[in-house]
């Protein structure tokens, strides 16, 4: 199976922290609100209104999460009307996802135990969008899943990766900053051979009957403590969006 099984110890061990907005979490919290943006942007091929999105503007459409972890990001998407199944090998922070979902009367989300290769070989060409975000870092076989993820996506349909760049201003930055320095996420949280450089990624994709449509830099000010995307550059975390 493609499980980095100390990785899932490690999210195990702090599982319970998934919605605590100040725990090792928060970083995801800040981001979350740009991810959402971002894919429903070029989902619907509208800029976010002033006023935000409208409840319903993902009405009707089936997203997959893969590595959902406690369901940030598919809580999102869902509280936008989009049926979403969020999937990991972490039972316990799909425990809490399930959990928070049930407290906050999130209904058209559900969350599965199961690896991205099994579910697409059950759910092929089910989907109208994927997302797999910070979690291509996290396994032994990267590749595996963008393969998984394009057979989970229906034809002319969207898919979503984002992960972090393998280089020496990403080190400084996802390593020494953020877990060291500031302390924005727990010490061993990342292994930087695992890193991921947009060549690879992309060569990964071209493997795959998904077209790379567009790239996008997710950085951070440590100055005014502020997360934002440009795509000037993507030399630390970065987003890519396929089509296929």
């Amino acid at each position: 199976m493609n499980v980095d099984q100390q990785e899932i110890e490690k999210f195990t061990a702090i599982a319970s922290r998934w919605w605590d907005l100040e725990g090792e979490f928060k970083p995801l919290h800040q981001i979350n609100p740009l991810r959402v943006d971002y894919i429903i942007e070029k989902i619907t091929g509208q800029s976010r209104p002033v006023n935000g999105f409208n409840n319903d503007v993902l009405s009707g459409l089936k997203i997959v999460d893969i590595g959902c972890g406690g369901g940030i990001l598919a809580e999102a998407l869902a509280s936008y009307g989009a049926h979403v199944t969020g999937i990991d090998l972490a039972e316990e922070s799909l425990t809490v996802a399930r959990l928070h979902a049930l407290e906050k009367h999130v209904k058209n989300v559900t969350y599965q135990h199961i690896s991205a290769e099994d579910f697409a070989l059950a759910n092929t060409e089910h989907f109208d969008v994927v997302t797999c975000l910070e979690m291509l870092e996290h396994v032994p076989d990267p590749s595996a899943i963008v393969r998984a993820a394009a057979l989970l996506v229906k034809p002319n349909s969207p898919v979503f990766f984002s992960t972090l760049n393998r280089n020496f201003k990403s080190y400084l930055m996802a390593i020494v900053g953020a877990e060291y320095v500031m302390n924005l996420v727990p010490k061993g949280t990342h292994d930087f051979n695992k890193f991921i450089k947009p060549s690879e990624l992309m060569r990964m994709i071209d493997n795959t009957p998904l077209n790379i449509k567009a790239t996008m830099g997710l950085h951070f000010n440590p100055l005014t403590q502020d997360y934002y995307l440009s795509n000037t550059n993507i030399d630390v975390n970065y987003i890519i969006h396929c089509h296929k």
